[in-house]
């Protein structure tokens, strides 16, 4: 609960609301005793004859003309010969021995003169009614409303958190679990804090106060309830533990189980080209079976207590009715309001053990939520990093050592790049190119080493400001459920002429033309009406309209055919001298240009040099290049026109 608590309090302004809460919870635990009192009131009749005249209290059963004569003198203290409802009445309600329920029955028809007015009393139960009514609203939207407003708070908390998170982080944790995280978990948090305040603060308040009047009416017959409470008690504790138990199994089985349709969504193509789709279909029904078999066990634990605290506390009520109308002798009214009382302290206990599988469940949530928003980024801005305004110098890789997963990925690589010059990065797959420009960006953090941008380290810098200076396109472009030129622009206030400019440079406005809405098209998600090609140019386009005086190129052109990664290789020769380029490719027509080439093999540096001299002194970059060069010669005399 204290984790339920800490979500709801994580944003101040919830204070406020969670007092209006409690306010609105306590003034309907007052309303719903009122309407108890007011039933009383309707039933009490004034005294029946056992009641006025038996000699002993508990003697109810027999009466005799002595008892009647005996006491009728003082119940007929004016003489008249005739007793009325007012002096049955006020005899009751002056012995010692009555309770203050009754004195309070009197008191009200007294002053409100309802011995014989049935519309006042029905105008007394109307408007405690309605003022029930309106409490009653009152506290289920508030507390509704706080749950709304934690959920939507938690989930924008969420998603700020994992912004700020490493790239480790994303590669330890699937698309599945994060989703199910920032929708399903929030979700259950602010349900479970709903429930939590009901049970923890509205129920206690109601069953203290019902029962200190259940006491006031009769001691004997209140000393049910510590018969009937521990009965109750014991089978809450002991589901509770068993709900949360499998209310975590629940929830991380719902994460597979998500993981397992986005793959299959993710890589549909994959799975209907090898037609795999029982091979999919297999590992679905597993995880739905498992699920199934989880929320039977959940709906079994939040089930089961209902029914068996319903049997105890009838049997209790019963008990109640037995005990104070044949033994005690108490009257109809009295009894009324006793067990409207008692039922108002039994109801919210029973309410608890089918609110609290809710609360668990919220619970497990809450420590898999916060399990990610206590998670500190291991990249962060130090006090007093500075902006990058601009690039002025040079890029600087110092002796950088970099691991993953305990294995070294690069190993003591060092080399320069200067401003406005073109560097290419080569070598086969696993080499480290790829892990060289994202160490660039710091979207990963050096292990030894440094890395040096006009003559700083890069952490002294602030993040934004370091990445604003670069523009980057990776080999897999991500294009997201907007418009063309909303995805080129990417959040930026570009004006048209930028962004359609930018497209002519990528050589995508031919293509961009041809669609319904031109630059206003709304894309599929994931750019799925796209070709592979088609997406790569806008990538490009949106690194273009940047403008920005570092241009990274990883794997870019990739996708393209040659005609078109022609094209893009000319945009790019125009940038020359004027951009920071370092280009990722195996493709030669992109790096045959490049002023120097750096090889790379097994996470070191091999060679450095011009394409002339890495021929000459590297052997392993000129068995490269010749391979690919035969390769590229076959493609280019059957290149397939891209779509």
């Amino acid at each position: 609960m204290n984790l339920l608590l800490k979500a709801a309090l994580r944003n101040r302004r919830h204070f406020t609301l969670l007092i209006m809460t409690f306010t609105t919870l306590f003034v309907l635990t007052i309303a719903n005793q009122l309407e108890m009192f007011s039933l009383g009131i309707l039933a009490n009749t004034g005294s029946d004859f056992f009641t006025l005249f038996s000699p002993e209290k508990n003697a109810v059963d027999v009466v005799s003309l002595t008892d009647v004569q005996a006491r009728w003198a003082e119940i007929d203290t004016s003489g008249t010969g005739v007793i009325t409802k007012h002096d049955a009445s006020a005899f009751i309600a002056q012995q010692k021995a009555v309770n203050p329920i009754n004195m309070a029955f009197h008191y009200v028809k007294e002053n409100f003169q309802l011995a014989n007015n049935v519309t006042a009393l029905v105008f007394i139960l109307v408007a405690v009614a309605i003022f029930k009514a309106i409490w009653l609203f009152a506290s289920r939207y508030s507390t509704q409303l706080l749950a709304i407003r934690v959920s939507r708070d938690l989930r924008q908390q969420y998603f700020e958190h994992i912004q700020q998170l490493p790239m480790s982080f994303y590669q330890q944790h699937n698309i599945g679990s994060l989703s199910s995280r920032v929708v399903g978990d929030a979700g259950q948090i602010a349900s479970s804090i709903n429930s939590g305040i009901t049970n923890y603060l509205q129920t206690p308040f109601t069953v203290i106060t019902s029962l200190v009047m259940c006491f006031c009416l009769s001691w004997k017959l209140s000393m049910v309830i510590f018969f009937g409470m521990p009965l109750i008690v014991i089978p809450i504790v002991f589901l509770a533990k068993r709900v949360k138990r499998v209310s975590r199994q629940l929830q991380t089985n719902q994460e597979h189980f998500a993981s397992v349709l986005i793959d299959f969504l993710a890589g549909i193509q994959t799975v209907k080209i090898f037609a795999m789709e029982l091979f999919s279909l297999r590992k679905y029904i597993e995880q739905n079976n498992r699920m199934a078999v989880l929320e039977s066990k959940t709906a079994k634990y939040g089930l089961l207590t209902r029914p068996i605290l319903h049997g105890i506390t009838t049997l209790c009520m019963a008990g109640v009715i037995i005990y104070g109308l044949h033994i005690l002798g108490m009257g109809v009214s009295q009894l009324i309001v006793f067990v409207g009382l008692l039922n108002l302290a039994y109801e919210p206990v029973k309410k608890f053990a089918d609110e609290n599988g809710n609360i668990q469940r919220g619970v497990v949530a809450a420590e898999r939520m916060f399990e990610v928003l206590n998670l500190k980024p291991h990249i962060e801005d130090l006090p007093g990093s500075v902006e990058l305004k601009d690039f002025n110098d040079c890029i600087e890789f110092d002796h950088v050592w970099f691991r993953y997963q305990g294995e070294w990925v690069l190993k003591d690589v060092s080399f320069t790049v200067r401003k406005g010059e073109t560097v290419a990065i080569v070598g086969p797959t696993g080499a480290g190119k790829s892990t060289i420009v994202q160490l660039l960006p710091r979207l990963y953090e050096v292990q030894q080493g440094e890395i040096r941008v006009d003559g700083k380290p890069l952490n002294l810098y602030t993040q934004k400001s370091l990445r604003d200076i670069m523009a980057f396109v990776s080999q897999k472009p991500f294009l997201f459920f907007d418009t063309v030129a909303a995805n080129i622009a990417f959040g930026r206030d570009f004006t048209r002429e930028q962004v359609e400019n930018a497209a002519k440079r990528a050589h995508a406005e031919e293509f961009i033309c041809r669609l319904p809405q031109k630059y206003d098209t709304m894309l599929a998600e994931a750019g799925q009406n796209l070709s592979g090609g088609q997406q790569q140019r806008l990538a490009i386009a949106r690194a273009l309209v940047k403008n920005a005086p570092i241009l990274i190129l990883d794997e870019a052109t990739s996708a393209l055919d040659s005609l078109s990664e022609n094209r893009i290789k000319n945009a790019i020769l125009n940038l020359h001298g004027e951009v920071t380029q370092i280009l990722i490719a195996h493709r030669l027509a992109t790096i045959e240009h490049a002023d120097r080439i750096i090889y790379l093999e097994r996470g070191e540096k091999i060679a450095e040099g011009t394409r002339e001299e890495l021929l000459k002194t590297c052997e392993p970059f000129r068995q490269m290049w010749e391979a690919l060069y035969h390769i590229e010669k076959k493609a280019e005399t059957a290149d397939p026109v891209e779509v």
